[in-house]
């Protein structure tokens, strides 16, 4: 007996709902003002709880040294990569939601913080508007970004400059430094 196959399966779209592509998606996640670690824990558990985001991995935390304004307390900084169908402004919206539930003020440019997310790079999407820039402007020349990313991905590749670990390679590194306490996924 001999099977066919049907060429032409009968699939009702309507069931299948808007299919979108999953990507990789990274934020970069810092804090100098209050219980920081308790802060870092507190927003990825919000990003990883967001409906259409599933984790894939945490960074270490770091201790960094402030970066334009010199004169505050060291970040703790952390990566968090995870897998998203979600549209860029979607995920950048839900990561200023965060920002305000923790109370964050934007007083002054490169100040102290309670939480700074930050939407580093959305799969190979390249978004140049006023408010959503993809991927990040200056990740490309932030340790406090790489170095934590590297260790998630380390053959991870920064959209339109390249493997995070050339970048690496010629950038002082010296004002990132682990540190012991941890930040789990949820």
């Amino acid at each position: 007996m001999s099977m066919t196959r049907d060429t032409e399966p009968r699939i009702d779209v309507e069931t299948l709902g808007t299919m979108r592509a999953l990507r990789t998606v990274v934020f970069s996640l810092g804090a100098n003002l209050g219980d920081t670690i308790d802060t870092l824990q507190g927003a990825v558990d919000l990003i990883c709880e967001t409906p259409g985001a599933m984790p894939v991995g945490v960074s270490p935390v770091y201790l960094t040294t402030p970066v334009g304004k010199a004169d505050q307390p060291d970040f703790h900084n952390l990566v968090l990569v995870v897998e998203s169908t979600l549209e860029p402004r979607t995920l950048l919206e839900r990561g200023l939601a965060i920002e305000d539930s923790y109370g964050r003020e934007r007083l002054e440019v490169n100040g102290p913080r309670v939480i700074d997310v930050d939407l580093i790079q959305v799969g190979h999407q390249r978004i140049d508007e006023p408010d959503l820039k993809l991927p990040h402007p200056r990740a490309f020349e932030r340790a406090f970004v790489l170095v934590p990313w590297a260790d998630v991905e380390p053959d991870a590749e920064l959209e339109g400059r390249g493997p995070i670990a050339d970048l690496l390679s010629g950038m002082d590194t010296s004002g990132v430094r682990k540190v012991g306490q941890e930040v789990t996924l949820s």
